[in-house]
């Protein structure tokens, strides 16, 4: 399969400003848990940056909508597995849903088939869809893909039934991309799985 032809089926890789290499994303408006998450007040989601900005322009969210109806495709793993193959050959760290999430088991299966056809690269993936993951075991997660599961609420902790995780807080952050002009620079604590949690700044 050729580039064009991949581009076709997925919709293509995002690329945020923000991170090393390229992304994946789906509209933040079709989240299974967040979109109920965006009505509550001192959620993470309630200040949803995919909602917001760039994220409102019609091009981009038609972008996004490409990708959520591409999921079905028959040819979506082969398709995936070649663009980040491609895009990833200099800079092999790779994000799934930079927004969006989780839209389902077989997207989740999905996902794992390409880390595992894609093994010269870091995979990382956030995500709130707790239900997909508590009677997964971690040890059939790929090697080279690490799940942390996101808290729902400002200044909660950790889950405690997962080896990997992320945190929202007023403070005590560990994410260091604040202060260094929103990037990740040379950090790599999302995808280092010897990391149990990162603590993002509430902004």
């Amino acid at each position: 399969m050729n580039l064009k032809e991949a581009k076709e089926i997925t919709g293509g890789l995002s690329s945020p400003s923000k991170m090393p290499g390229y992304a994946y994303n789906l509209p933040a408006w079709q989240c299974v848990t967040g979109v109920k998450l965006q009505a509550v007040e001192g959620s993470v989601c309630s200040g949803c940056y995919a909602m917001k900005g760039r994220y409102r322009f019609p091009n981009v969210k038609d972008a996004l909508n490409r990708r959520l109806n591409s999921l079905n495709h028959p040819q979506w793993v082969e398709a995936m597995t070649t663009l980040v193959t491609w895009y990833s050959r200099k800079v092999p760290w790779f994000r799934w849903h930079d927004s969006g999430d989780l839209q389902g088991p077989d997207h989740l299966k999905n996902i794992f088939e390409v880390c595992n056809a894609t093994q010269q690269v870091q995979h990382w993936m956030p995500t709130r869809e707790v239900k997909l993951l508590t009677l997964l075991d971690p040890a059939v997660v790929p090697k080279n893909l690490i799940i942390r599961v996101s808290s729902h609420m400002i200044d909660q902790g950790p889950v405690n039934f997962w080896p990997h995780t992320s945190t929202v807080v007023r403070a005590g952050k560990t994410c260091p991309a604040q202060d260094q002009g929103n990037e990740c620079g040379s950090c790599r604590q999302c995808w280092n799985k010897d990391i149990n949690n990162v603590a993002y700044p509430k902004h």
